[in-house]
């Protein structure tokens, strides 16, 4: 956990890797097995996420000394809301492909459990700027997660990698990665491969303190 003394850089740092919501704290899995079938879908969710996540955090923070604690939770609600329509109509205007391919996964981002899990445990405890660091970190480590897993179905279930061809025609692609169980096999491997590798540098980290001591 955070203390009141780490700083920008700490909290930005702490959603990417060690609180990273995808893969550590197992949170969105309902968006990261839906939306990345492709690499580009990935990455749009995120940053999708990341825009709700930055403003509402920010939002919050600001509203945090006025907000009555027995309203708070619908107030949050609201709150997200607001950014949520906010990027749903910026993408239906300007990127409309990215916005039918996500479909009703962008209107969901409401109910995202790693928004309003951050507005609850982290924004509407702190300042403003740890809350925007909070969710700039937080969305970076989704967008990021969301995009390795895209990028490895998509190379493998289709052979490109954002749409361009880089396998060859010779290429057999293995279609099964591109459907729902391909969502959860790749995930499942790549949440075993990083907590696998986090618990051998927690180790290591440990061994090395007790060679200090």
């Amino acid at each position: 956990m955070l203390d009141k003394k780490s700083t920008l850089r700490g909290v930005f740092m702490n959603g990417v890797l060690n609180e990273n919501p995808t893969f550590r704290l197992v949170l969105g899995t309902c968006p990261t097995l839906a939306v990345t079938t492709s690499a580009i879908n990935g990455v749009g969710m995120g940053l999708a996420a990341t825009f709700v996540l930055i403003g509402s955090n920010t939002v919050i923070s600001l509203l945090r000394n006025f907000i009555p604690s027995k309203v708070r939770i619908p107030a949050f609600i609201v709150v997200i809301c607001t950014f949520v329509t906010m990027v749903q109509m910026l993408m239906q205007a300007y990127v409309p492909p990215l916005y039918d391919a996500l479909g009703i996964f962008i209107p969901l981002i409401v109910v995202n459990c790693i928004i309003l899990a951050r507005a609850e445990a982290f924004a509407s405890k702190n300042s403003v700027a740890r809350s925007a660091a909070d969710g700039l970190g937080m969305g970076a480590g989704f967008t990021l997660a969301l995009a390795l897993i895209g990028v490895i179905r998509e190379l493998i279930g289709a052979g490109t990698v954002f749409g361009f061809s880089v396998m060859g025609v010779s290429f057999e692609p293995m279609t099964l990665l591109v459907l729902a169980p391909g969502g959860f096999i790749v995930y499942g491997i790549c949440l075993g491969i990083i907590n696998a590798l986090g618990a051998k540098r927690a180790k290591n980290k440990a061994k090395k303190g007790d060679i200090a001591a």
